[in-house]
């Protein structure tokens, strides 16, 4: 009876050395446990966001040399594993030497050969080049071999057979977007699929995405049963990243059987390795559906996310300043779950605009996590910073004539916000032995509702890919499940989210930011998530049609309450349009690293130009119309 399988490892992006270890060790684990053939992850060996790590031919030798490491431990086993393929003597399009994403099978000692492939591995045949995806830079696709060789895909991509034990075993092998095809004009997984195979097997370097495994299940899972054979779908763990954006990988290795019943999933961010009978899998009882709520993954994925970025770093002490307001509250009871609350120093620094309310539950939110707690008060030094700039002559040295700067108070406010971040949070950072957090969460991050060198700083920006909803979800989960008693207060929970950088901020008069969450959550979550992404055409068509909490998915009545007239309606959506478009991706370029969780995160998932704020035709046809009326 066949045994299959499938390690699920913690991939370490650019370090094949560290990787290639944990293959070994794997692989040992699988071959004590009777394993016949062991599954690893899509690029396994070298990791798969390497930026343009892929340009060092030094690199690439390594890879292979670790490569025939794992070949020569195949030993009385067949080892699946994805790594990268050089072809020295071919170049890709950039001039460079060519290179393959591909999916290896080694069996004693030697390599496997597929039935048709040209070369003795499975070269993957769609190219992800989108979102943080940017194979087509450094990887030659099986259909560009194909046009290259006079051929066909259909005709190239083939299984691979297998001898083990004296038995003939024909396996479909695709590689990770091999088995999304549905907007490609091939389908991998349906050209093997005439190829009367035994099983299927995924290797897959899967960042994490919000919703992501529910789809795959589904996809794969129909795969699965409309072919009739088992399906193998092996992903990683680990944080990897492009530079802006991290990713966390959750793994969630899944078996399918023949009916497409979901047989096994290996757990969310562990390493683990489990073995199935191939024979029995038909008649395994399917994993019952997991009804979890969203934020009990999102919660884990920043944990796992944190933990990870901080030891990569080899940063073990964490500094937050904390304003009373919920992001901060929700990053600190984040962070002390993570580093725990000895190594946590939260630093409230109140000015005159600081409420006795706000100053009181950052008291209390320190008490209830048991960490470190300081009170800077900052006015005397912002008071300090404007009477020098205004009173320091400002000398025009063509003319020798002198005038004086004027402090407005929005200059103020940043003066505040600068003031906290890069003289008190940085020097508490240096001092303490860490770093300080941004604490920014998406809705601002989108309009740029935060201030440059100011909250705006932070060696990470582990909330800033949360709507303003999923921060106070956040905050009842951690409350409710993980620290099972309220830490983050729930008069934090309750008040109005304000900045609190003026007198028209006042919580305790009900004055708060001037973004309506509700309402805005949604409507920058469509200038940014939606995959046709909305712009004010949209919005204004909706609006007229009187469809835009439908099309947003924000509650019902929110228009007519915040915008009584299509003026009000249009002056708001351009107000964010022009700052969306505009300064805030500015902002956003000189922004901490974001950790990533939902369909599309800032940095390098969504790319930008800063071109400023642009309205269609229609739309201004749309906005004289309405005005009009």
């Amino acid at each position: 009876m066949l045994k299959i399988a499938m390690a699920q490892m913690e991939v370490v992006p650019g370090h094949p050395d560290v990787n290639t270890a944990t293959i070994l060790r794997f692989i040992e684990e699988a071959r004590a446990k009777g394993a016949d053939v062991v599954i690893f992850p899509e690029m396994a060996v070298p990791g798969y966001f390497l930026g343009d790590t892929w340009e060092q031919s030094a690199f690439l030798r390594d890879c292979e040399s670790y490569g025939r490491d794992i070949i020569a431990a195949s030993k009385d086993i067949t080892v699946m594993f994805g790594n990268v393929a050089i072809d020295w003597q071919k170049k890709n399009n950039d001039g460079r030497v060519r290179k393959y994403n591909a999916f290896f099978i080694a069996r004693d000692g030697e390599l496997v050969q597929p039935d048709n492939m040209p070369y003795p591995y499975t070269i993957k045949t769609l190219m992800p080049n989108y979102r943080e995806f940017d194979d087509t830079r450094h990887f030659f696709s099986l259909q560009k071999l194909a046009r290259e060789l006079g051929t066909t895909p259909s005709k190239l991509l083939s299984p691979v057979t297998l001898k083990i034990r004296g038995q003939r075993y024909r396996a479909g092998c695709l590689l990770c977007e091999d088995g999304w095809s549905d907007d490609y004009e091939f389908a991998p997984f349906e050209l093997l699929e005439k190829e009367h195979l035994d099983f299927y097997v995924n290797i897959s370097a899967s960042p994490y995405t919000l919703g992501k495994n529910d789809k795959r299940n589904r996809v794969f899972g129909r795969q699965a049963r409309e072919a009739g054979v088992p399906l193998f779908y092996v992903n990683c763990i680990g944080l990897q990243n492009n530079g802006k954006t991290v990713y966390t990988f959750d793994g969630s290795s899944t078996a399918y059987n023949e009916k497409g019943d979901v047989v096994r999933t290996l757990p969310e961010y562990e390493e683990a390795l489990t073995v199935l009978p191939l024979a029995e899998m038909k008649n395994m009882a399917a994993e019952p559906e997991s009804e979890e709520k969203d934020i009990a993954h999102i919660y884990r994925a920043l944990h796992y996310g944190i933990r990870r970025f901080l030891e990569n770093i080899h940063m073990k002490k964490i500094v937050i300043g904390i304003s009373g307001g919920i992001d901060s509250a929700v990053a600190a009871a984040l962070y002390a779950k993570v580093v725990g609350p000895e190594n946590l120093l939260l630093v409230n620094m109140p000015s005159v605009f600081n409420s006795a309310t706000t100053k009181g539950l950052s008291q209390e939110l320190a008490n209830n996590l048991g960490c470190q707690y300081m009170i800077i008060p900052i006015q005397e030094s912002v008071d300090h910073t404007i009477k020098q700039l205004e009173e320091t002559p400002m000398v025009n040295l063509g003319t020798g004539s002198e005038t004086h700067l004027k402090v407005s108070s929005f200059v103020a406010e940043n003066i505040q916000a600068r003031d906290r971040s890069a003289r008190v949070l940085a020097g508490a950072a240096a001092a303490f032995g860490g770093g300080f957090t941004c604490n920014a969460n998406k809705a601002e991050t989108t309009v740029g509702y935060s201030t440059l060198y100011g909250d705006q700083s932070g060696f990470l920006a582990a909330l800033a890919d949360l709507w303003k909803y999923q921060v106070y979800a956040l905050a009842h989960y951690m409350n409710d499940v993980v620290y099972g008693r309220e830490v983050v207060p729930q008069g934090i929970i309750d008040i109005v989210p304000s900045a609190e950088l003026s007198s028209a901020q006042n919580v305790d008069e009900g004055k708060g930011d001037p973004i309506k969450y509700p309402y805005h959550d949604y409507l920058f979550r469509s200038f940014v998530e939606r995959w046709q992404k909305a712009t004010p055409e949209d919005v204004l068509e909706w609006y007229k049609a009187g469809t835009v909490e439908k099309n947003l998915g924000c509650e019902e009545g929110l228009v007519q309450k915040y915008f009584p007239t299509a003026a009000d309606f249009i002056s708001d959506l351009e107000r964010w349009w022009n700052l969306f478009t505009g300064i805030a991706i500015a902002k956003r370029i000189q922004a901490p690293p974001i950790l990533a969780v939902s369909r599309r995160a800032y940095g390098f998932d969504h790319r930008e130009a800063q071109n400023g704020a642009y309205y269609t035709r229609r739309y201004r046809e749309l906005k004289a119309e309405l005005l009009a009326e």
